[in-house]
């Protein structure tokens, strides 16, 4: 599959022109289009293989986290969050260091839009795993949950509760009280505090995914024991 047709392979279908969307993409040449694509780096702050920003640049990525709120309005609560974005060359070993503070047992949520039809994501669940355990099989599927950006993955600890997420876009977003533990990993990272950063996701952008992350999402769901849906 070419290079354009995998980044937009979950945005338009195959052989159709863009749609009159108001898009930065949509009077692009393929030429243009590629060498946009292509490009990795923005100073310091390296991408993944899973997104792309807008063709005109409406959120420049960059490395930091900053506070939110999660208001979960079926509970009637809000939830402190923080969301983070780092480079490439440390994104992997920085999520797997935020697990850390979960403790030893964790429930996992997969997250996948692979074949999606709409919008959104569907979510596979697999309570009480060990978290050395779970960590030494993401370290084989790497490249999946670094490159693919149709999947997504949390990790949490439901009787503290704190929830860890790796999403889609390649950020990484913690809930919970008492975040200050994570704080200190992001810094420590050299992933600094930036409350007026923003984030891809608050701007067009496009994923990228392959039938090979495909596949190697379904052998993740199975060494992760995942059958049905959350």
């Amino acid at each position: 599959m070419g290079f354009i047709k995998r980044f937009f392979k979950n945005v338009f279908r195959e052989g159709q022109p863009l749609p009159n969307t108001g898009s930065s993409f949509e009077r692009v040449t393929d030429e243009a289009l590629e060498t946009h694509l292509g490009v990795v780096r923005y100073g310091q702050f390296v991408l993944t293989d899973a997104v792309r920003p807008s063709y005109d640049l409406q959120v420049v990525p960059t490395q930091g986290f900053r506070h939110d709120v999660y208001n979960d309005t079926e509970n009637k609560a809000s939830v402190p969050v923080l969301m983070g974005a780092a480079s490439s060359d440390y994104l992997f070993e920085l999520f797997l260091e935020l697990l850390d503070p979960l403790g030893f047992e964790v429930d996992v949520v997969l997250e996948t839009s692979h074949h999606r039809n709409n919008k959104g994501h569907t979510d596979l669940y697999r309570e009480h795993i060990d978290l050395p355990v779970l960590k030494s099989i993401l370290y084989e599927y790497e490249d999946l949950l670094m490159n693919d950006g149709c999947t997504g993955i949390a990790v949490l600890n439901p009787n503290i509760p704190q929830e860890v997420q790796f999403d889609e876009h390649k950020l990484l977003i913690v809930y919970g009280d008492n975040l200050g533990d994570y704080e200190q990993i992001f810094q420590d990272r050299s992933v600094g505090c930036n409350e007026k950063m923003k984030f891809i996701t608050e701007a067009e952008h496009v994923h990228s995914s392959s039938d090979y992350y495909y596949q190697q999402f379904e052998e993740l769901k199975m060494r992760l024991g995942m059958d049905s849906h959350f």
